[in-house]
């Protein structure tokens, strides 16, 4: 069985996993569920891109969040384990041509007192370099 063997972990590599993380070197910004789903259906159907998906996202390799509309994103994790996600950082997304990216912004998550915050999002909006011409 062949594996990938990386700073996060081992992952199967797959014809599936191999498509999927060939688009994540293509793109380097996030790419939406949608989009995958639509650019891989001449090869994996629809139940398979998301099982990889989540597999990426649970060892490490990948992120997610939701868009504006409420659709899920995935980008390259930097660091990240399958025991722990440490990408605690805002996304934005342009509301012109829609690219989405991760922002190297440090965020700090306030501790709350009787509660565990065990995840964040930040999406922020607006126009993109690109768009503000």
């Amino acid at each position: 069985m062949l594996r990938y063997i990386c700073t996060m972990g081992i992952v199967r590599r797959t014809k599936s996993v191999d498509a999927i993380l060939e688009e994540f070197k293509i793109n380097s910004g996030a790419i939406s569920v949608v989009s995958l789903v639509d650019q891989l259906s001449s090869r994996f159907n629809k139940t398979t891109v998301y099982r990889v998906l989540d597999r990426l996202e649970e060892d490490g390799i990948l992120h997610s969040f939701l868009g504006k509309t409420g659709i899920k994103w995935y980008a390259k994790c930097s660091g990240c384990s399958a025991s722990e996600h440490h990408d605690v950082h805002p996304h934005f997304q342009c509301l012109s041509c829609g690219k989405v990216d991760c922002l190297t912004v440090n965020v700090r998550i306030p501790s709350i007192p009787n509660r565990k915050v065990e995840a964040s999002q930040i999406l922020l909006q607006g126009q993109c370099e690109a768009c503000l011409v």
